[in-house]
């Protein structure tokens, strides 16, 4: 029984799951759309919004906070300069989860994960 287990495992043992939360939201933070598959995608959706949440609040602690998760210097100058001031009036759901139905391959249902505008 799976009672109150949250998240999805997606084939990975944990330090390598989590290397790639953070890889991709990395990527989504820094070209502000990513194409994977659907499971990832409905994973760092919650990741990515609470980076952006954290560049909202513009504290040092938070950047600290930021910087221990995204992979990149620069980008969380950017998550901090560009992107959270963008959303200063919005409470919430940062990101959109675009379907784009099965990938040639292996057939594994994609998703397109973007920042809304």
């Amino acid at each position: 029984m799976r009672h109150k287990l949250a998240g999805r495992k997606l084939n990975r043992w944990t330090g390598h799951r989590w290397a790639l939360y953070r890889n991709q939201v990395t990527a989504l933070l820094a070209h502000e759309r990513i194409v994977t598959t659907e499971a990832k995608a409905k994973e760092v959706r919650s990741l990515a919004e609470k980076m952006i949440t954290l560049g909202k609040d513009g504290s040092l602690a938070s950047r600290r906070e930021a910087l221990s998760f995204v992979t990149d210097k620069r980008v969380v100058d950017k998550l901090f300069a560009e992107i959270a001031p963008s959303y200063a009036d919005r409470n919430g759901g940062y990101t959109r989860l675009l379907k784009l139905g099965p990938r040639p391959g292996d057939s594994a249902p994609m998703a397109q994960i973007e920042l809304v505008k």
